[in-house]
């Protein structure tokens, strides 16, 4: 059975005063997406990211690649 509806979630360590975002991993596998969107506005739109291009980004996260200035 394929999936087709987002599970959204929030990440554990997103408790910044609301300024998050929610993911759906639960697509990457089936459709190769990985949806994003913004945690205040989950009626509006959502980024489809590749999974591949989502999968790079949270590794350069992890090991420090991608830092905030």
């Amino acid at each position: 059975m394929t999936t087709k509806t987002p599970r959204w979630f929030t990440s554990s360590y997103s408790d910044n005063g609301g300024q998050c975002v929610q993911v759906a991993t639960n697509l990457a596998a089936p459709h190769g997406i990985v949806p994003v969107r913004d945690s205040k506005n989950v009626s509006g739109p959502a980024l489809s990211v590749q999974a591949g291009a989502f999968a790079a980004f949270v590794s350069g996260i992890k090991c420090g690649e991608l830092q905030h200035p």
